[in-house]
């Protein structure tokens, strides 16, 4: 089965043929494992581990993947649904990066970046507190911070725009 994966502005191609993962015409030595009970998976290509959790996103097709702590948005479609969507003009999608949008109820404990910055894919952005936890939510792809609608010590709902991005 081929799969087309897009992670911010990459694609990447991926071919799942008995037992054997090709990314991009290169063979990987790739396993994945369940850990019984939890959504954690442990996902093993040569000699590295890492530890996964997916969550399906609001579209067929989306996904938010969690590899060893950090998030990424992304779609993986195969070759059906590609050519359907590529059919319908629907394969643009929005232009520019996401906005920074609250994954979870919570407080905003720190903001890391003003309007104007330069940011990284993987670059910190907002530290928030849920369930006595704080989490730093970061960069999906390189963009320039437009606006920051939130400070320190505002509470948030699932959802709610805290960074604009451009």
């Amino acid at each position: 089965m081929k799969y087309y994966v897009r992670i911010g502005d990459e694609e990447i191609e991926v071919v799942h043929e008995g037992g054997e993962v090709h990314i991009d015409g290169a063979t990987l030595d790739a396993h994945l494992a369940a850990i019984e009970g939890t959504p954690v998976r442990m996902l093993t290509v040569g000699d590295e581990v890492h530890r996964i959790i997916v969550r399906r996103g609001a579209t067929r097709g989306r996904y938010t993947i969690w590899v060893d702590g950090f998030r990424h948005e992304v779609e993986a479609l195969d070759e059906r649904m590609r050519a359907i969507r590529e059919l319908a003009g629907a394969s643009a999608g929005p232009t520019g990066p996401a906005p920074l949008l609250a994954p979870m109820p919570g407080m905003v404990v720190r903001v890391q970046v003003q309007a104007g910055d330069v940011v990284q894919p993987g670059q910190g952005l907002v530290v928030m507190e849920a369930m006595k936890m704080e989490n730093e939510l970061r960069a999906a792809s390189a963009a320039t911070v437009k606006a920051v609608v939130v400070q320190a010590g505002t509470a948030v709902e699932k959802g709610a725009l805290l960074i604009e991005l451009e």
